[in-house]
């Protein structure tokens, strides 16, 4: 099988606060990721998304650009902070916005998949203690309800969190994102509000009955055990519990898993007690699809990781510009493992992709490492698809080359080169390719 079905979707993503820029423009105010990135230590060379690719003034050109490449549909997201700068205060300004880029993409053909939220927690929310308090719950209603009355009939698909396992366990756990705390229970608390929205955005969903689809993306990463050895595989299976299970089961079979519950109670010495009656319910409601983004693979063995007893150890393959494995193999198995074990639902590859140390020769960005990648995962794709695997989409992370979070700009994952200085577009090479897979609709 070289073709994927004729009704598979090829687009590509980005995420409002690494490419849009126009921090302090038409009444948008400080995300809690305005505050980390302006805090000094917090990201590489002091970077922030202030200006970021300039996209909310070049997004014209831009979708001009995913059209020129063949991309059928583009996955962005919005900023929190710009629907509701302060506390019940819904912006005009913002709307209109997004507004404009949906008018630019149904000019160009080009269907929107947007993502709610991607980690633009509004500081006026983190204030209040952010996604560790049970009031953010219900602020994520209330922008999720502006949405979906304002753009709800004009997009077909919506995401309600992209990675909450980032959004919860790295930013409030490992404190690697904003707001950089490092606390196990304020990470557990942020993990379940977060699933709650989820829960509840989906509800309400189905309350105005859209047309349109409604799921939620999860970063999945397949734990293996470094040898046989009954330790090592214990320590994959709590990887896996930290990573995957503790997101994919509450979602698909109703509870969190008890190991793991026993685990972070253990270790926090108190009971997960921001978990109330009913909310097992609201989480697990009924989704449309699965985003999954998938990047890599973890190996461990049983170790001294404080919080989970395990190392991490190098898996022997090639590796990105991130130190993250190139293993698509694992996205195979990943795919197969959701397929039996947790739901028979559409799935997306919401994000894919890699990061390379780009750069300019002659006006042309060469990646031949880039389209390896991506043509050793489609194959994967291709192979689930072949095995009766439910896979309706793959969207390349990512459109543009951004801000990378605590990498600030020091890494360039994007399709299109982007020259921070000129603020230049460059396709690469890998954009020449991706176009060429979306017109043969294969390999």
């Amino acid at each position: 099988m070289t073709q994927f079905p004729k009704d598979f979707i090829w687009g590509t993503a980005t995420a409002a606060y690494q490419i849009e820029g126009a921090a302090h423009e038409d009444g948008r105010t400080r995300s809690h990721w305005d505050t980390f990135s302006h805090t000094p230590g917090n990201v590489f060379d002091g970077h922030t998304g202030d200006v970021a690719c300039d996209h909310y003034h070049r997004y014209a050109e831009d979708i001009a650009l995913l059209k020129s490449l063949g991309v059928q549909s583009y996955r962005f997201s919005i900023s929190w902070p710009r629907i509701f700068p302060e506390k019940g205060k819904l912006n005009p300004a913002g709307v209109a916005f997004y507004h404009r880029l949906l008018d630019e993409l149904e000019k160009h053909g080009i269907t929107p998949a947007v993502t709610m939220y991607h980690w633009d927690l509004p500081q006026w929310i983190a204030d209040e203690g952010g996604w560790t308090s049970r009031n953010s719950v219900e602020y994520f209603e209330v922008y999720a309800e502006a949405l979906f009355r304002e753009f709800g009939g004009r997009v077909p698909s919506w995401i309600t969190h992209n990675e909450p396992w980032c959004a919860a366990f790295l930013s409030y756990g490992i404190g690697e994102h904003a707001p950089g705390h490092r606390d196990w229970y304020e990470a557990t608390a942020a993990a379940h509000h977060i699933l709650l929205s989820h829960g509840k955005a989906v509800e309400l969903y189905r309350s105005l009955n859209l047309a349109g689809q409604i799921g939620i993306t999860l970063n999945l990463t397949p734990a293996y055990a470094a040898s046989e050895a009954p330790e090592d595989a214990a320590a994959a299976h709590r990887q896996d519990g930290f990573a995957n299970r503790w997101y994919l089961d509450p979602i698909f079979k109703g509870s969190y898993p008890a190991d793991m519950v026993e685990l972070f109670a253990n270790f926090l010495g108190r009971p997960l007690d921001f978990i109330q009656p009913g909310d097992a319910q609201i989480i697990a409601a009924p989704n449309d699809f699965l985003g999954i983004n998938f990047y890599s693979r973890n190996v461990v063995r049983q170790g001294n990781d404080p919080l989970l007893q395990l190392d991490h150890v190098p898996g022997g393959g090639a590796v990105t510009d991130m130190g993250w494995e190139i293993a698509p193999t694992a996205l195979f198995d990943l795919l197969t493992r959701i397929k039996q074990e947790y739901t028979s639902l559409p799935l997306y590859i919401t994000e894919n992709g890699a990061a390379f140390p780009d750069a300019v020769e002659d006006g042309k960005v060469h990646d031949p490492e880039r389209i390896e990648y991506l043509r050793t995962h489609f194959e994967q794709a291709l192979r689930f698809l072949e095995e009766g695997g439910n896979l309706k989409g793959y969207y390349v992370w990512s459109f543009l080359d951004n801000y990378e979070w605590a990498f600030g700009y020091s890494k360039r994952f994007g399709i299109v080169y982007v020259d921070y200085e000129t603020q230049a577009r460059i396709p690469k090479d890998s954009a020449h390719w991706l176009k060429q897979v979306i017109e043969r609709n294969g390999l």
